[in-house]
């Protein structure tokens, strides 16, 4: 049997031309992940301390944390998601004078080694731990800060979208305008002509027809952009 190598060569391309996701899904995503950074962030110091204080599961619990934590970060700057894609103000907050990035980034080496120091008695890991709750706090502080700007970039993308279909629906209310001017039209002509003008009428009734779906379009987007 041939082979045809087209084929196989065009599967990348077709994987590569997966369709995004709405714009608005994606900044639910940008949200979620942001939220769930802050809040696993505070998780791992908590459960550091009860960890140093020999609390049982208490070490297995704070690494969960810090791997879930470590994902969201990992996940915000990559793809479609990335301050590179998204730009402005987010690019600004995660590499220019605020080093979110970097602040994270040693914040998750910080937390490693204080758990890995925890685990074995070492005995810097009183240091290490008094070093990652004083790190926690200023932290969180860059955390709230840019789950804001994903929730000013979400907000601004709304109000683009709901201008852009408001746009949309002046465009099909008067392409509908003339659709209804045509019909009547030919109406009248189907009406003068009697049985010659049978083909007017039929005309007429698909363009009543053709009204009705975009006037029903319309109340659709109305319905919508108010939800």
């Amino acid at each position: 049997m041939l082979h045809h190598p087209s084929a196989h060569a065009d599967a990348p391309k077709r994987a590569a031309a997966a369709p995004k996701p709405p714009a608005g899904e994606l900044f639910g995503k940008l949200i979620n992940l942001s939220g769930r950074r802050r809040f696993t962030s505070q998780r791992v110091v908590l459960y550091a301390v009860l960890a140093s204080q020999g609390r049982e599961g208490a070490l297995a619990t704070a690494r969960d944390a810090l791997a879930t934590f470590s994902d969201a970060h990992r996940a915000l700057l990559t793809g479609e998601m990335s301050p590179a894609a998204l730009g402005g103000e987010l690019q600004q907050a995660y590499f220019g004078p605020d080093r979110a990035d970097e602040r994270i980034t040693a914040f998750i080496e910080l937390a490693r080694r204080a758990l890995d120091a925890i685990a074995t008695a070492a005995f810097v890991a009183p240091t290490l731990l008094e070093e990652l709750v004083e790190a926690a706090t200023p932290l969180l502080a860059t955390l709230n800060r840019l789950t804001q700007i994903y929730e000013d970039l979400a907000r601004q993308q709304a109000a683009s979208a709901k201008k852009q279909l408001t746009a949309v629906m002046g465009d099909i209310e008067q392409i509908a305008k003339h659709a209804r001017i045509v019909s009547f039209n030919a109406q009248v002509v189907a009406a003068r002509a009697g049985a010659s003008g049978r083909e007017f009428a039929v005309v007429s009734g698909e363009m009543t027809h053709i009204t009705g779906q975009l006037d029903g379009l319309v109340r659709e987007a109305v319905r919508s952009a108010v939800a």
